[in-house]
């Protein structure tokens, strides 16, 4: 297989990304949403990608990836999860500093130097912001709990698993409200006006939380 540029190597990524949320064809709109691109540059890297057997694309349906193709876009993001991990825990960066450092390291082509990585992280299954790592053969451990902090109910204790890193704003809020991955909050009240709620955290102060970050993080519902 010859080497793919790195824009071959995000297309790759991003469709892997929107395939895992629809289960179907990703369209060239959505393609192009995610990636701020024009619809023509879009269609014109899927037919390379087409090409080179990396995607299957038809005109007006959208995209999918081949078994290659989805086998080299599980490695880069293998690679970008790794590194985010290690310059969150061996290098002290934020989890809001990490993504767009892990977007150009990602692309580094060497098979060992990621094999000692995992191995000097202690092979790790979830990234800082919750996402699952896949392994040396690909495979992805997801967590079994998808539930949305929007979709608890009141007096719910529930676990932070995993925010979405898309958002540096969101990231940055949640650090400075010490909300991070493995915080315990409890659902105080919920407010119908802008469906915004106030919580507990680990049982010691209250805040409120807009209806714009609670439905972008996940948790997992603790025992009574």
């Amino acid at each position: 297989m010859e080497n793919l540029s790195h824009s071959e190597e995000n297309y790759l990524k991003e469709i892997f990304h929107l395939s895992a949320q629809s289960n179907d064809r990703v369209s060239t709109n959505h393609l192009a949403d995610r990636l701020n691109a024009k619809a023509s540059s879009i269609t014109d890297m899927l037919r390379k990608l087409a090409d080179k057997d990396l995607v299957s694309y038809i005109k007006y349906k959208g995209c999918r990836l081949t078994d290659e193709g989805e086998r080299i876009a599980v490695q880069i993001i293998r690679k970008h999860r790794l590194w985010e991990t290690f310059l969150v825990k061996k290098l002290s960066f934020g989890w809001e500093e990490v993504h767009e450092v892990a977007e150009q390291l990602e692309h580094i082509d060497s098979e060992k130097l990621i094999d000692s990585l995992d191995h000097f992280l202690d092979y790790p299954k979830f990234d800082p912001h919750g996402d699952p790592i896949p392994n040396k053969d690909g495979q992805i451990e997801y967590r079994s709990s998808k539930l949305k902090l929007i979709d608890v109910g009141i007096k719910s204790r529930v676990e932070i698993v995993r925010v979405n890193e898309d958002s540096l704003s969101l990231l940055k809020f949640l650090e400075q409200q010490e909300l991070t991955l493995g915080t315990v909050i409890e659902i105080m009240e919920k407010f119908p006006f802008d469906d915004s709620v106030r919580i507990k955290v680990n049982g010691e102060r209250n805040i409120n939380l807009s209806k714009k970050v609670i439905e972008n993080i996940s948790v997992k519902l603790l025992d009574e």
